[in-house]
């Protein structure tokens, strides 16, 4: 059983994707393995003492995301949470093979799976902590590019919707991320409202 080989290889299934994104660096990354490289930093800063398992469905949060396309379901909102629903189990069967090759038992693949699968939210401090860790990465490097395609009031409600899914510490981690000043007053102010 090991934790670097289980990372490697979602490390190696995410380099497949097919969509790039730039690192920090100006270095052009396939998207899902710089998702994942986001993570997983993340969630070392937000809970260091975190466990393996924990560790893993954090890293395996997007593992073959481009797998399931968002244009195979409608485009309205239950199309849209369908489509999440399907992401979710996927990214919870695979990694929960990954982690079996690399010598999981069962009940470790299961736990993996139920954080994945984001059940229990509020209840399961792990999957928790995953929706914590997501929403993070989400304010830190995907919000403003996201706040720019979108009208005010509909980056409002959904920085709303993202702070209700978050635990207090989860939240407080959240006024501390480096945000521009223009995401942070669209922050402030949807927390205003």
């Amino acid at each position: 059983m090991s934790l670097a080989a289980c990372l490697a290889r979602i490390d190696e299934v995410n380099s497949q994707d097919p969509k790039q994104e730039r690192d920090k660096n100006g270095n052009s990354l396939p998207s899902c393995l710089l998702y994942g490289q986001r993570m997983s930093t993340a969630l070392a800063m937000f809970k260091p003492d975190a466990s393996e398992v924990l560790q893993i469905a954090v890293r395996a949060q997007h593992i073959q995301r481009w797998h399931i396309a968002r244009s195979e379901y409608p485009m309205d909102r239950p199309g849209y949470l369908r489509w999440r629903q399907e992401l979710a189990k996927h990214h919870a069967e695979l990694c929960g093979e990954i982690m079996a090759s690399c010598g999981y038992g069962e009940q470790d693949i299961e736990q993996a799976k139920v954080i994945l699968r984001k059940q229990q939210l509020k209840k399961n401090p792990d999957s928790q902590c995953l929706e914590d860790v997501a929403c993070l990465v989400f304010l830190e490097y995907y919000f403003a590019d996201f706040a720019k395609s979108h009208s005010e009031e509909k980056i409002i409600s959904i920085v709303q919707k993202t702070w209700r899914k978050m635990s207090e510490p989860g939240q407080a981690a959240a006024l501390q991320l480096p945000l521009a000043e223009q995401e942070l007053f669209i922050v402030q102010k949807a927390l205003a409202s």
